[in-house]
């Protein structure tokens, strides 16, 4: 009998517990236009976007500290561009004031930016993650993450992503790698859990 998989977190015993809201700040990447009616839909935005507005109201209502990143490219640019209609963020989760918004140029929302030097004047140890696109600006961001010693929540139901052409022929589709970044995710850098419910029962919890 094949033996069921563990993550590496599980081996090592670490805890299995979300990010608690006291201890965290909220980093929503990526939620722009471009993903919605720009150069790069996403299987499910809608529906994500949803998910990380209860996940935003959840933290207001909290104090939790929200960081809202955002990609720019040069002006003229296919994706992103900074004089471009889709490079804005999304009404449903347009910052309210006293919340950041980070700029940023590259997949990971630590480089070249000050990102990490805001988290820690915050006083904030732990990370609460969401956006967009799961395989990409979101996983480079939490592997990051841990690099730079956050512990980190991804809510899985509040990031999406698009369907890949597949390397050795074909293509992959947007469910596949969603899973399986959040999975790749979840044996290493994070812990997963499903929606904004889930932190909201382990607060209740505690």
């Amino acid at each position: 009998m094949t033996a069921t998989p563990r993550t590496l977190l599980q081996i090592a015993g670490a805890p299995a517990h979300p990010s608690p809201l006291a201890r965290s700040a909220l980093v929503i990447i990526d939620a722009q236009l471009e993903y919605i009616t720009g150069g790069l839909p996403l299987a499910g935005v809608a529906a994500a976007i949803d998910e990380a507005a209860r996940l935003l109201a959840l933290a207001r209502q909290n104090g939790v500290p929200v960081f809202h990143i955002v990609q720019y490219a040069p002006a003229g640019r296919p994706l992103f561009a900074e004089d471009g209609p889709t490079a804005a963020i999304v009404p449903q989760l347009t910052p309210q004031d006293g919340e950041a918004m980070v700029r940023k140029s590259l997949p990971n929302a630590f480089a070249g930016t000050d990102l990490h030097e805001r988290i820690q004047a915050s006083g904030r140890s732990e990370l609460i993650v969401a956006g967009f696109m799961t395989h990409m600006c979101v996983s480079a961001t939490v592997r990051c993450a841990l690099d730079l010693k956050y512990r980190t929540t991804v809510v899985a139901d509040a990031t999406a992503t698009r369907a890949l052409p597949d390397p050795l022929g074909g293509a992959i589709a947007a469910e596949t790698v969603h899973r399986t970044a959040l999975a790749e995710l979840a044996d290493r850098f994070a812990v997963v859990v499903k929606d904004t419910a889930a932190l909201t029962a382990a607060a209740q919890a505690a």
